[in-house]
């Protein structure tokens, strides 16, 4: 017998809502949303698009209008809760921009909790668009088919970040200077974790110093080569996520 093939089929246009949703619940998408659906994917009366709330999850929804400026929906029935995504941070220095469209495209997809941007002394970089930013996320979680966005916060400079610093969570930074082996680090951390990358021209020695002296901070090395910020980012993510992350616990996830 042939194999029954998956539904929704993995082609369906995956979209995340502002609105909670509910079985039942009818909406309508215009702006960007409407254009994407409408003009993009050419979506039609009786189609199946899929819609997540990061609040209740993902849901199957039926196409029942599509305008030139919008597109009406009726959800029909859930597919998955929300996700729990590790209780992992990336605290990445901002970068040049399109280096830290980068770090955020990639820190949504291998399964980041939240994004704090970090302001240092050698940061290049000073603002973020946040919309812009937002955005981003959006579309790259939509991409890897998250049901949970990571939170995004502004951009915090460092010494505000390591004064209000939580005492429950581990800061493992990158150290160009060394430190114990990733892996090994993030092996031996508690669960409650976060990443501190530097940016392009390392931390400076006080910036160091304030960090060490974090009694959770722990030093960590990404290996024998020097790293620019944006990789430095996604490696100790993947070494993470490999380790003490979900990656693991989900060894059927082909998605890429």
């Amino acid at each position: 017998m042939p194999a029954t093939p998956a539904w929704p089929p993995k082609s369906v246009p995956r979209l995340f809502v502002k609105e909670e949703l509910g079985e039942g619940h009818t909406l309508t998408l215009d702006g960007n949303a409407a254009h994407y659906l409408g003009k993009v994917m050419r979506v039609g009366v009786e189609d199946t698009v899929i819609l997540c709330d990061d609040i209740t999850g993902e849901w199957a929804a039926r196409v029942d209008e599509v305008e030139k400026r919008r597109v009406r929906l009726t959800v029909t029935g859930r597919l998955r809760p929300r996700e729990e995504v590790p209780d992992l941070w990336l605290c990445p220095a901002l970068l040049k921009k399109d280096r830290f469209d980068l770090v955020l495209e990639k820190a949504t997809e291998l399964g980041a909790a939240r994004i704090q941007p970090v302001l240092t002394r050698r940061c290049v970089a000073d603002k973020l668009n946040m919309d812009r930013a937002r955005a981003i996320t959006i579309e790259a979680a939509e991409q890897c088919a998250r049901t949970a966005l990571p939170r995004l916060d502004e951009p915090q400079k460092l010494d505000a970040l390591l004064r209000d610093w939580p005492s429950d969570r581990t800061l493992f930074f990158a150290d160009e200077e060394g430190g114990d082996p990733a892996e090994r680090a993030f092996a031996a951390g508690s669960s409650a974790a976060a990443i501190l990358i530097g940016p392009e021209g390392g931390f400076e020695d006080a910036e160091r110093a304030s960090i060490r002296a974090l009694p959770q901070a722990c030093a960590i090395s990404l290996g024998p080569r020097i790293l620019r910020g944006e990789t430095a980012a996604i490696a100790a993510l993947s070494v993470w996520m490999a380790g003490a992350g979900d990656w693991a616990r989900d060894p059927g996830n082909t998605q890429g």
